[in-house]
C-alpha cells in the first residue's frame, strides 16, 4: 500500500450508520500492515477518581489523542478514548511523531495533572504475531463525524503488553510539550433525565464462541436503546450552556506551543460569555450558530464504542439497567463475556475542537463519577473471581 492510500485509510473505509453493526464482521477491514498503534492509560486511575479528580483523568486520556493526532498532522486516524487512557493507530510514516508526543504528553500530565500516564507504541506486526489482529470499523456517528471501532483483540492485547512493561517510551529530557490544540472540557456534568447515567463494559472470554457474544452485543444494545434517544446521555438540544469554571481551569493547562496562558485564558474566557449571550438571546455571531453548535455536540458524541468488546455510557432507568445486567450475567455464567457496571448520575463530556466554526469538533462521553475506569476495575474483579 503506498503512503497516501495508508495516511487515507480510515478516511476510504465504508461507512455504516447503525450501531448493530458493530457485531458484524463485514464492517471490518484489517488494519495495514507496517501501522503502529499507539496506547496510553493512567496508572492506578481508580484511586484518582476515588479522591473527585473525574475530570482531570478524562482530560489526560483524551489528551493522548489531540497530541498524536496535531504531531502527525492527521486528525482522520483511527482512535478510541477510555476514559482513563486511549488508543490510536498511525501509519509507519507518522510513528515517530506518534512516539514523541506520546513522551510529551507522558510528562505534560504529570507536570500539569499530578497523575502518571503509561504510554507505549506496539508495531501491528507484534500484534499479528502473537496471534492478534486489529481491524477497523467505521462508525457514522452523525453526518458530520465518523468514530472508529476496533475488533480482534489486537488492542487489547497490546494494552495488556504495556501493562506489563513491554513497548514503553523511553524519558527524553529535550522532550517539550504536546500539541493539544483544540483539547476542551468547558461543559458542566450532565444530570441523567431517565434515572441513572450508566457505564457498561463486556469483554469476551478468550476462546469463547464470537457468535454468542456477538448475539450478546446485540441484546444489550437492543436494551439500552429501546428508550429515550437510544440511551444517549446528552439531549437532542445538546447539554446544558451552564459552563463549568473549574474545567475551564484544567482546559488552561492544555496551553498550545507559543500562546502565552493568560492569551489563552482570554480567548477560553471570551468563547464562555459569547456562547452563553448567544444562547440565551437566540442570536448568531456570523457563521456561529450556537444552537447548531450545541445540537452538533450532542450528535457528534461517542456514548456507545466497541473495542474488541462492548463500552458504552447511557441514561437509562433502574429497570432497564436491571434487565441489561441480567442479559450480562448470564453471558458470564455461559462463558461468553466478562462485564463491569459503574452506576452514577451524571455524565461527562471531553471535546476535541479545532474551530467552532466547523461541524466536525467531537465529543467523548463517559461516566460523572469513574465511568468506564470504575466499570473495568469491576471486570477485573470478576473476571479474577
Amino acid at each position: 500500500m503506498d503512503t497516501h492510500a495508508q495516511d487515507s485509510f480510515f478516511q476510504s473505509l465504508p461507512v455504516f450508520a447503525d450501531f448493530d453493526g458493530v457485531t458484524r464482521d463485514a464492517n471490518y477491514t484489517p488494519l495495514p500492515a507496517e501501522w503502529w498503534l499507539a496506547i496510553a492509560d493512567i496508572v492506578d486511575s481508580t484511586r484518582a477518581i476515588e479522591s473527585g479528580r473525574y475530570k482531570a483523568v478524562n482530560m489526560a486520556g483524551a489528551s493522548v489523542i489531540s497530541a498524536v493526532m496535531n504531531a502527525a498532522g492527521e486528525h482522520d486516524l483511527p482512535f478510541v478514548f477510555g476514559g482513563d487512557g486511549a488508543a490510536v493507530a498511525v501509519p509507519p510514516a507518522m510513528a515517530g511523531a506518534a512516539r514523541q508526543a506520546l513522551a510529551e504528553t507522558r510528562d505534560w500530565v504529570k507536570a500539569n495533572m499530578d497523575l502518571v500516564l503509561r504510554v507505549a507504541l506496539v508495531p501491528l506486526s507484534d500484534i499479528r504475531a502473537a496471534g492478534h489482529d486489529i481491524r477497523v470499523g467505521r462508525f457514522r456517528a452523525s453526518e458530520q463525524v465518523s468514530y472508529a471501532m476496533f475488533s480482534g483483540g489486537g488492542v487489547h492485547w497490546a494494552e495488556q503488553q504495556m501493562k506489563a512493561g513491554h513497548y514503553g517510551i523511553a524519558a527524553d529530557p529535550s522532550s517539550g510539550q504536546p500539541d493539544l490544540t483544540g483539547l476542551s472540557c468547558r461543559w458542566n456534568p450532565v444530570r441523567s433525565r431517565n434515572g441513572l447515567i450508566v457505564s457498561i463494559i463486556a469483554l469476551p472470554v478468550p476462546e469463547s464462541d464470537a457468535t454468542a457474544f456477538q448475539k450478546l452485543v446485540s441484546d444489550v444494545v437492543a436494551l439500552s436503546g429501546d428508550g429515550d434517544r437510544n440511551g444517549h446521555p446528552l439531549p437532542k438540544e445538546g447539554p446544558p450552556v451552564n459552563l463549568s469554571p473549574g474545567a475551564c481551569r484544567v482546559e488552561l493547562r492544555a496551553v498550545p506551543p507559543g500562546l502565552p496562558r493568560l492569551k489563552k485564558a482570554f480567548r477560553v474566557a471570551f468563547e464562555v460569555v459569547m456562547i452563553s449571550l448567544l444562547t440565551r438571546f437566540n442570536r448568531k455571531a456570523g457563521s456561529f450558530d450556537p444552537r447548531l453548535y450545541r445540537e452538533d455536540v450532542s450528535a457528534n458524541s461517542d456514548f456507545r464504542k466497541y473495542e474488541d468488546g462492548l463500552k458504552m455510557t447511557v441514561d437509562i432507568d433502574r429497570a432497564r439497567l436491571d434487565l441489561i445486567r441480567a442479559r450480562l450475567a448470564e453471558g458470564e455464567r455461559q462463558g461468553i463475556c466478562h462485564y463491569g457496571i459503574h452506576e452514577q448520575e451524571t455524565a461527562l463530556v471531553t471535546c476535541l475542537v479545532p474551530t467552532p466554526m466547523s461541524r466536525d469538533h467531537m465529543h467523548f462521553i463517559d461516566g460523572g463519577s469513574g465511568g468506564y475506569a470504575m466499570a473495568a476495575a469491576r471486570l477485573k474483579r470478576q473476571a479474577a473471581a
